[in-house]
This record gives C-alpha cells, structure tokens and sequence, in this order.
C-alpha cells in the first residue's frame, strides 16, 4: 500500500493547482504593471494609512526618501517577477515563498481590524481575513506542491521526468526507476513541449487583455480630459504624497495656528453647489463614505493642512477620528440657524440654535462663525441682536469667534453694529466663467459684488478667511486661489477631493511663495 508521500496526484488534482497558480500569478504580474505605468504611483500613501502597532515601522519607510524608493522598487518589480514566475511555472516554489512575505508586510501595514481600515479599498469587511491573506494561503499550498515541474517551463528541467509522465505525477519523490531515462537521452517529445509550456497561453490573453486596457486609457485621456470631476483634475492619475512640494505655511488667528489652505466640509458632509445638475450632491455622498472621509482628512493633515471648516453635521465623525488616533486636525465650525423649506430659508428657533452651536464646542470646535446665509438673513431682516447672543455665547465658552456673509453689505451692516469678530468669513471670486453670465441667479454665483468686496475688505483689522474662491468648482485652483490671496484674502477655505489634495496645496504653495501682488496687510 502506498505511503502518503508516494501518493500519485492525479491529473484533475494537477490541474487545478495550476489553475490557482495562474490566477495568482495573474493578480500579482497585473498589480506590478499596473504600479509600474502609473508615474505618480508610490506606496507612500498605504504606509502612511498604517494604523495598527508596526505603524511606526511603515510610517519610517514613507517618511525617508532613500528608503521609499527602495520600497516601491521593491513592491513593483517583486509582484511583476513572482507574477511571471508563477505564470510560467519556472522557480514557482520561490516565487511563492517570496509573494508570501509581500503580502505579510501587505497584511501587516493595513490588516483589516476593526477601527483600522480607514481609507483602504477593499471588498468588503473581512474581520482579519481579506483578499491578502486568501491569497498568502492560497501560495502556501503552491509552496508545498510546486506544479510548475509537471505544468510549466520547469518540466523541462526535472531530472526524473518519466515518458508516460501525462498519465501520472508522482508527488513530491525524488526516487529513480527503471523507467527513467538518463537527462542526456530525454528527447523534447510533443507530450514534453505541451507540459512545458502549457500555462504561456495564459500570458499570451493577459497580454492582450492589457493591450487592450491600455489603448482604452489612451483613448480617455484624449477624448474624455474633464471625465473626473472637480476643477483641479483632468484624469484619474492623481497626484500622490511623493509628489508634494512642501506643507502648506501656517499663521496665527491670535494665539491659534491655521493653515493658510483650509479645507473646507461641504463635500464631505454631502453638500455640494451643483447649479442644475441634479444628480451631483448624491454622487458626492455616495463617494464620501467615513472611511474616505478619514482617509481625505488624513491626507489633508500630510499635506500640512491642520484646520477643517465644516458644521456640526460632522462632529460625530470628527471625535471617531481624534478618538481612533487617526490624526488630529482641527475644525471651525459653522453655525446655521436657519432651516429650509420649499419657499425658502426660515429662522429656527433660538434655543435650538444654541444647541447647535453647543455642539461643536462640545466637540471640539478651535472656532465657531455665524454661517454666511444666516448672516445674510438676520442682518438683512433687521435682527443684529441674534447674532450678539450667539457671539456672546461663543466667546463665554473660550473660542475664537467669526461671522460669515456672501453680500459684502452684510459684512458692512455688522461692523455698523458694531461687531468686532476674531475674523471674518467672506465669498471672494470673479466672475470671468461661463455660468456667471447667467442673468438669473441659480446656484452659479457667491460673491455679487467683487470689486466692493475687495474694497471693503481692506478697510478691516481682522483676518479674512476668503470661501468659494473657485465659485464651486467653476474656476481653476491656479486661478481661484491667486485671486483671492492677491485681493486680500489671509486665508482661503476650499473644498477638495483626495485625489485634488496634492496637486491643490502646491498651487497655494506656489502662489504664497512667488511674488504676490497684494494691497490689504496680511492681518494674520
């Protein structure tokens, strides 16, 4: 009776460990090619998304350039080369060792744990196990039943490869027999061409199959340059941190730091100014899921912006990241009291605006400002008092306090009333894009007055955080951010995208660096 280690793996067995060998092989040698024709493509950003206790380790790596390159050298060329070797059957044994540790270190970096997978794609919670682990166990097997010596170019160098080798393999014995035939005396026969070279079919359709994708990638890129949304980018090759050309500089609103690029929460809540295309707010909901916001939020820290603007809509997300010791960026919170209906804004009711306010000072908030449309509304209605008490209330609990204002007359009304804010919160753009002309206003214009905005402006002591700077996604960033920081702006709040981030904070760090032509002081 044969022994176990003497057991014959029969040809449908053979079979499907050269299926799952493939596949493998598949994935990896795709991951590879597809990291090594990305130009901006680097590790960078899962390391830095490592959260779990090597996250030191991962973030050392991505911090130090040296390092990096030799990281990402490391992940490109070793899936492409384990992906060929195990397409081929070649010295599959070691290339299955060798994708085991890769995807060890994958595992490690980002394990799929609860409270640790911000950020990361995948397919879906997994609770430890995800597709790296699948596939760790799946090389594991391959490792301790090598098939490329029966199914692939390895064939042709097994020494005790037998004639009627098609009907059976002899599994994991390196015992002679009077049927074997010396190395010299093997012929290349059909059945030993077939063996051998069995599984290069496959890499013949994955190199079609990746022709083909690459030739549909050149075609968008020609035909569909405004394909991804957003005003600062014109495809999907996002740039990455290896990318960015410095952190955004800081200054001072009293005693508090602020980035000079702040960014702004209107995407992230949902909420975006989409003029008349009515499937966009939902779109953006439905991309920012908490994850991507606190991979968004996270990124925006790397890239040295340290303050959030957003409304209390988001401070139960906020505390989950400070919590999770995912990062620590601050927030100015917005205060709203209004509500809406179908005709319109209407007050809420005091007590439940304060409640709101309470909120985000219970949170966290560094700041709180009288949100801009509600500014309009009271100080347009003859009611200044509301603002005082909200003001008051937010200065007796310690922070820095703000008003807010699309019309430069409701900037004016309240200084006539005499309102002395830590900083100013107003709409600043021109009005040289399409929609602009629109005679009637819809959801296309946020700074009426340009010219008396600047003007204006420049009369205050206060910073002046300028917002809508792109007239929501209208103007170009290189265009949105110079005019605004060279017509008085301290500070510009712009909603981003993760895949805008880097590209955006070199603009503003470009401008603030070069040569600004700017009138006003800067009053931070």
């Amino acid at each position: 009776m044969a022994t176990e280690s003497n057991q014959v793996l029969k040809g449908t067995k053979l079979i499907a460990l050269t299926l799952l060998r493939v596949a493998i092989g598949w994935h990896f040698l795709f991951e590879g090619l597809s990291k090594l024709f990305t130009p901006a493509w680097s590790s960078a950003d899962y390391l830095l998304l490592s959260n779990w206790i090597f996250a030191g380790f991962f973030h050392w790596i991505a911090n130090s350039t040296g390092l990096l390159i030799i990281a990402d050298f490391i992940v490109t060329w070793g899936l492409i080369l384990i992906g060929l070797s195990l397409f081929a059957g070649l010295f599959d044994r070691i290339a299955a060792i060798a994708g085991m540790i890769l995807l060890t270190m994958f595992w490690m970096a980002n394990p799929p744990l609860t409270g640790l997978d911000f950020g990361i794609p995948h397919e879906g919670n997994y609770l430890l196990v995800d597709k790296n682990m699948v596939e760790f166990f799946g090389l594991l097997i391959l490792s301790l039943i090598p098939t490329g010596k029966y199914l692939g170019l390895a064939h042709f160098c097994r020494k005790n490869r037998k004639p009627d080798d098609s009907r059976s393999v002899a599994h994991d014995t390196n015992q002679s027999s009077k049927h074997d035939l010396p190395v010299e005396n093997k012929s290349l026969d059909r059945r030993t061409l077939i063996r051998g070279l069995s599984t290069l079919p496959f890499l013949g359709i994955f190199g079609y199959a990746l022709f083909k994708q690459k030739q549909w990638e050149s075609y968008e890129e020609k035909n569909l340059v405004d394909a991804a949304t957003g005003a600062s980018a014109k495809t999907m090759n996002m740039a990455s941190l290896k990318e960015l050309k410095g952190p955004v500089p800081h200054a001072k609103i009293k005693e508090i730091p602020f980035s000079r690029l702040i960014l702004g929460g209107n995407l992230l809540s949902g909420w975006a100014h989409s003029r008349d295309l009515i499937y966009v707010s939902q779109l953006v909901k439905a991309y920012h899921q908490k994850e991507k916001i606190f991979a968004t939020l996270l990124l925006a820290e790397k890239c040295g912006i340290n303050t959030l603007l957003t409304n209390p809509i988001l401070c139960s997300l906020i505390d989950e990241y400070w919590k999770r010791g995912i990062g620590r960026i601050q927030f100015i919170s917005d205060c709203s009291g209004l509500n809406y209906n179908d005709k319109g804004a209407y007050p809420m009711a005091f007590n439940d605006y304060l409640d709101k306010v309470k909120k985000a000072i219970d949170t966290g908030a560094v700041a709180c400002y009288i949100q801009g449309e509600t500014a309009d509304y009271y100080m347009g209605n003859g009611k200044p008092d509301v603002i005082a008490k909200v003001l008051d209330f937010i200065k007796q609990n310690g922070l820095l306090t703000g008003i807010g204002a699309h019309k430069i007359e409701t900037i004016k009304a309240c200084v006539d009333s005499g309102f002395t804010p830590d900083f100013w919160m107003k709409t600043l753009h021109h009005h040289n894009y399409w929609s602009a002309k629109n005679p009637e206003w819809h959801d296309n214009i946020f700074d009426y007055n340009t010219e008396e905005t600047i003007a204006y402006m420049k009369t205050l002591p206060q910073p002046f955080i300028a917002f809508k700077v792109m007239a929501a996604g209208a103007i170009l960033p290189k265009d949105g951010f110079r005019f605004a920081f060279e017509n008085g702006a301290d500070f510009v709040c712009a909603g981003m995208y993760d895949f805008q981030m880097v590209e955006d904070v070199n603009i503003a760090c470009d401008i603030l660096k070069g040569d600004i032509q700017r009138e006003r002081p800067w009053r931070s």
